[in-house]
């Protein structure tokens, strides 16, 4: 009898922590987003990005892609602008590409390629191809966050963080 309780406590024990270890899984299949890995990223990630009548290489080493459900994607990278005027430079860091309607904060974005760029006014402004602006959210800070990369996407509670540094918008689906 003492035997059988022993295996019921350990087997308990075994279940108890393959569901503390498999939470933050379940929560990013809640979500609908999975974070690709490097291969799958490199895959999707354009290696260059027009915009503003420019077009500029991407920084692989900040770019990150989600996929949202099955089959749709959500694709962010920063791009060399030394080559664009400093009107443009100044506002415009990266692309933010989307083939599917994402909420960025309370704004809806639809599907299509767009500019974007993180203001020192706590703002991430999105911009269509021609660089007029076409939403504004403000950003959260996460004081948390210990090594700030230039942009990443992570998993998140309600969908994925969009940071610049430390500055991060959620997307969700929409």
């Amino acid at each position: 009898m003492e035997n059988i309780r022993i295996h019921l406590l350990y087997s308990l024990s075994i279940l108890i922590l393959a569901i503390t270890c498999f939470s933050p899984a379940s929560a990013q299949a809640k979500s609908g987003f999975e974070i690709l890995g490097e291969k799958d990223s490199a895959a999707v990630i354009p290696t260059t990005f027009y915009f503003a009548g420019q077009s500029a290489p991407t920084q692989m080493r900040n770019a990150s892609a989600a996929r949202i459900g099955k089959d749709r994607l959500v694709i962010a990278g920063m791009v060399d602008t030394s080559g664009y005027s400093t009107e443009i430079s100044g506002k415009y860091e990266g692309f933010l590409i989307t083939d599917s309607p994402v909420k960025i904060g309370d704004k809806t974005l639809d599907t299509g390629a767009y500019g974007f760029g993180f203001s020192k006014d706590g703002k991430v402004n999105i911009f269509d191809l021609g660089a007029k602006q076409i939403l504004s959210v403000s950003t959260q800070n996460d004081v948390e966050m210990k090594r700030p990369r230039p942009l990443q996407i992570v998993p998140g509670e309600k969908g994925v963080r969009f940071y610049k540094g430390k500055n991060y918008v959620v997307i969700s689906p929409r």
